[in-house]
């Protein structure tokens, strides 16, 4: 796992802007072998479900993505982006929260709730902090649940402000996996 590190970032992307213009051929096929062998190595690591059923820290997830019958469409092909809550995340709610979201007849909210943490497509730590940078210090994301969720940066953390002005640290990022990218967080997020 890497942990997220934006000054790494502008250092790096202000070195790249300084570099003097060379041949790229070499690069570009560099490039191209190394994109297929990290394509290879993500699907060796099998879907988002798998990665995170792999990982104890992410019981409790893996707990609700199957009360919510989500498993399959997080195993589809995406690609996704995942804000992933670890066990002691889901610790934090308030007690009794955890097991009446995974009753039958709170299905509906906590699918509201798992999707919210869920963005299309892949969106690596590198392409969050150039969002964030690019906005002027926080980068508005939309969840598959269509609210949104704000990312921002504090110190050297990168923070996510949900709905109703909770904050979630991102600990870890870019875990691969076939359909897209794993993103730990420290707190559950909600949509409001």
């Amino acid at each position: 796992m890497k942990m997220f590190a934006i000054p790494a970032l502008a250092s790096a992307l202000a070195l790249a802007a300084c570099g003097d213009a060379v041949d790229n051929s070499e690069t570009a096929e560099t490039a191209q072998v190394t994109s297929a062998d990290a394509t290879e190595a993500a699907t060796d690591v099998g879907t988002i479900v798998d990665v995170a059923a792999g990982n104890e820290d992410f019981s409790t997830l893996v707990t609700a993505v199957t009360a919510a019958d989500l498993a399959e469409t997080l195993s589809g092909e995406g690609p996704f982006t995942v804000f992933a809550p670890t066990n002691a995340a889901f610790a934090k709610l308030p007690e009794g929260t955890l097991e009446e979201l995974t009753k039958p007849e709170s299905k509906a909210t906590l699918v509201g709730i798992l999707t919210y943490h869920v963005v299309a497509g892949e969106t690596s730590a590198e392409a969050l902090g150039e969002a964030i940078a690019a906005g002027e210090g926080t980068a508005e994301l939309t969840t598959v649940n269509g609210s949104k969720l704000t990312a921002s940066v504090d110190g050297e953390a990168v923070i996510l402000t949900d709905a109703a002005g909770n904050t979630s640290t991102i600990t870890a990022t870019d875990i691969e996996a076939s359909n897209g990218v794993v993103h730990v967080i420290d707190t559950v997020v909600m949509p409001g």
